[in-house]
C-alpha cells in the first residue's frame, strides 16, 4: 500500500550507507540500466560481481526491494522489475505527469494536509539553504519525488497517487544518471517551496500553474543534458 499524508512525509530516505556500500548499490543501478545484469540473478552471484560480504549485500537487496525494482523470488534467486532505460520513455514519464500532477491539484476532491505538507516543505528548504550540496544522487530523488507524491495524496484521487507512485519507481535509476548539477537542482527545490506557499495559502490555481511550469522546464533541463 502506498503511504499517503504524514507517513508519506515523514518516511526517511534509504538509509546513509558507508560508501563503499553507497558505491556498490549505484554500481548495481548503472548496471542494470545499461543491461549488463539479467533479469534474474542470485546472491552469489551479485557477491562475486561486486565483491561484496553476503551480510552488506543482503543491505543492498533489501534496499532496491524497498525501492521497489528488485523482488525476491519463491525459494530463490531475485528478479528485477522492470524500469525506464530509454530517453523516450523518460520523456513519456514526464509528459504523462505534465498531465496529471497540475490537473490533480484541481480534483473538486483536493483538501491539503497541512501537517504534511509542511513537513515536505521544510526538506525542500532545508535543500534549498545547503543540505543539497551534502546528499547523493539517490537521496535527493527521495526527497524530490516524496514531495510530489506528498501533494498528489493531498488530491485523495487513488488512481492518480497510484500511477505517480508507479512512475516515480519506474524512473528512479534513469534519475540517478539525469540528476541536476545542484546549482540547477537548488532552484527547482525552491520551485517545490514555493508550490507549496501557494497550497497552504489556498492558491490552488495558481499552485497548479505553477506545478506546471516546474515540470516543463525540469524536463527540458533533463532531457537536454549534454553529459548524462
Amino acid at each position: 500500500m502506498a503511504l499517503t499524508g504524514q507517513a508519506l512525509a515523514e518516511a526517511s530516505p534509504a538509509p546513509s550507507a558507508e560508501d563503499d556500500t553507497e558505491d556498490a548499490y549505484l554500481r548495481i543501478a548503472a548496471d542494470r540500466l545499461n543491461g549488463d545484469l539479467p533479469d534474474r540473478v542470485t546472491e552469489n552471484a551479485l557477491a562475486r560481481r561486486y565483491d561484496l560480504m553476503p551480510g552488506r549485500l543482503a543491505h543492498i537487496l533489501r534496499r532496491i526491494a524497498v525501492e521497489g525494482w528488485i523482488e525476491r523470488l519463491p525459494g530463490y534467486g531475485w528478479e528485477f522489475q522492470p524500469m525506464l532505460t530509454s530517453m523516450e520513455s523518460y520523456q513519456d514519464s514526464y509528459r504523462f505527469r505534465l498531465t496529471i500532477e497540475p490537473a490533480a491539484i484541481l480534483e473538486p476532491g483536493f483538501v491539503v494536509d497541512r501537517k504534511a505538507l509542511e513537513t515536505v516543505r521544510a526538506q525542500q528548504q532545508r535543500l534549498v539553504d545547503g543540505e543539497i550540496w551534502d546528499i547523493g544522487n539517490a537521496q535527493l530523488y527521495d526527497l524530490n519525488s516524496r514531495f510530489h507524491e506528498v501533494v498528489m495524496a493531498c488530491s485523495h484521487n487513488s488512481v492518480v497517487i497510484d500511477a505517480l507512485r508507479r512512475v516515480d519507481r519506474l524512473r528512479r535509476l534513469i534519475e540517478y544518471r539525469r540528476s541536476l548539477q545542484r546549482d540547477r537542482a537548488v532552484v527547482r527545490c525552491a520551485d517545490h517551496v514555493k508550490i507549496a506557499d501557494l497550497l497552504l495559502a489556498d492558491q490552488r490555481a495558481e499552485a497548479s500553474a505553477y506545478l506546471r511550469e516546474h515540470l516543463s522546464t525540469v524536463s527540458k533541463e533533463k532531457v537536454d543534458r549534454p553529459d548524462a
